[in-house]
C-alpha cells in the first residue's frame, strides 16, 4: 500500500514539472505540446520548438500567463507591470509603481495614496503613502 501511494505521488510529480513554463534566458516561452486554452488551431499544430509571445502573442492571454500583452518575447500586463508600464519599454521612476498604465510616486497621490486606487478623502493629502498623516 506504501509503495502504491509513493508511486502515485511521483508520478503526479512528473506531470507536474512536464508541463511547467521554460525559460529561455529573458524569454518567456511555452513548451508546444498539450493544450493551448484559447489559442486558436494554427498555434496548437505547432509541433517544433518553443512558442515564443512575439511570434504568437495570443500565447499571452492562455491562463496562467503573466499578463496578456507581450514585450520583449515576455508576456506582462502594461497596466501593472513597472517596466512596461502603459506601453512597451516605459519604466517608471525608482519610488513610482504602475497603476493604470501610468507611473506614480504612491507616497505622494492622493488617487493613489500608498498603493493602486487608493483614493484619500476630500481634503486629505497623501503623505509617505498615508492620507492624512500628522
Amino acid at each position: 500500500m506504501k509503495i502504491l501511494i509513493i508511486l502515485i505521488i511521483l508520478l503526479a510529480l512528473v506531470i507536474n514539472l512536464s508541463a511547467t513554463l521554460v525559460e529561455d534566458g529573458e524569454k518567456d516561452v511555452y513548451p508546444t505540446y498539450g493544450s493551448l486554452r484559447g489559442a486558436n488551431q494554427f498555434l496548437a499544430q505547432q509541433s517544433r520548438g518553443l512558442l515564443k509571445c512575439n511570434k504568437n502573442p495570443r500565447l499571452c492571454r492562455v491562463k496562467g500567463s503573466a499578463g496578456p500583452d507581450c514585450c520583449k518575447n515576455k508576456c506582462v500586463n502594461v497596466k501593472t507591470n513597472k517596466q512596461n508600464c502603459g506601453l512597451c519599454g516605459k519604466k517608471c521612476k525608482n519610488q513610482e509603481i504602475c497603476c493604470k498604465g501610468k507611473c506614480v510616486n504612491p507616497l505622494a497621490d492622493k488617487r493613489n495614496c500608498g498603493g493602486c486606487n487608493n483614493r484619500c478623502k476630500k481634503g486629505n493629502s497623501s503623505i509617505y503613502g498615508m492620507c492624512s498623516y500628522a
